[in-house]
């Protein structure tokens, strides 16, 4: 005689999951330094209750050519992304979409205030 196992519905199991403040902090960091171009250690990211949802706010700086690089070649700011303001935008979208998805969590939006320039070159921060 056989007998089946009950089937478990697929999330609807006993119990919780919680994702430390400290784990939320180290994904927005390295998700703000992808689409900033600039190393994680060089964010900081502060969290907020916005009526239930997470309200992240960003300070860091963002990556750029040399200045003397436009200079000569003004299309080097389309190569980058952009300006400066419209990189910033982008990312907001970005960063919000990759952390809400990467960690369930429910993002209401994101605030960056960039704070400097990581000159970079062929694609490395120096």
């Amino acid at each position: 005689m056989s007998s089946t196992a009950p089937a478990v519905r697929g999330q609807q199991l006993s119990g919780h999951n919680r994702i430390s403040t400290q784990a939320l902090t180290s994904l927005a960091k390295a998700a703000a330094a992808h689409f900033l171009g600039v190393e994680p250690e060089d964010v900081r990211a502060d969290w907020t209750d916005d009526d239930g949802l997470l309200a992240l706010s960003l300070v860091a700086p963002i990556s750029m050519p040399p200045l003397s690089a436009v200079v000569q070649d003004p299309s080097r700011v389309e190569g980058t992304g952009g300006s400066i303001w419209d990189r910033t935008v982008r990312a907001k979208a970005g960063i919000l979409a990759a952390v809400a998805e990467l960690s369930g969590s429910g993002l209401s939006r994101v605030d960056i205030r960039i704070t400097g320039a990581k000159i970079s070159e062929g694609g490395r921060v120096r």
